[in-house]
């Protein structure tokens, strides 16, 4: 087994319990978080959940920290129930287990990412358009000077 695949066993074990498509939706529908952690492109051919947050892997911790400074807006409570959502499921895994380990003691991942989402005929809307940005300085505002981050929520499908 590679070194990798062992990390990915570790995390799926210390998480335990991951989510199904119909389990995410009912996540969502009671208050909870779905973060989409696609790169722009895989969004772009696929298009997102709607309601999700975008949020680029390399960005989450910061995005997801309750007590950051750099945190989204719906980043309220370490209670907070968020499931990430990846392509196909397996760097949602460790993406999770990473939330996890910053307080967010409810994240999980979606089993199978956005193509089990989709192959599970839920919803799914076209990417969004434009780009929010935030103050790095400030975490909170957008601003025009500010530098573009890809944090945003998917728009409702119609």
């Amino acid at each position: 087994m590679s070194a990798v695949d062992e990390l990915l066993a570790r995390a799926r074990r210390e998480l335990g319990h991951r989510v199904g498509p119909q389990e995410a939706a009912a996540v969502q529908e009671a208050g909870g978080l779905l973060v989409d952690i696609r790169y722009a492109e895989l969004r772009e051919r696929d298009g997102t959940i709607p309601g999700a947050l975008i949020v680029e892997r390399n960005e989450l911790e910061w995005r997801l920290d309750p007590t950051g400074e750099h945190r989204a807006p719906e980043a309220t409570h370490h209670d907070l129930p968020v499931v990430v959502i990846c392509n196909e499921g397996y760097a949602s895994s460790l993406a999770a287990l990473s939330l996890r380990h910053l307080g967010l003691h409810r994240a999980t991942d979606l089993a199978g990412g956005f193509q089990a989402w989709r192959r599970a005929g839920l919803g799914v809307g076209p990417h969004p358009s434009g780009r929010q940005c935030w103050s790095r300085s400030s975490g909170s505002s957008p601003s025009s000077s500010s530098a573009c981050l890809t944090t945003r929520r998917a728009s409702p499908s119609p």
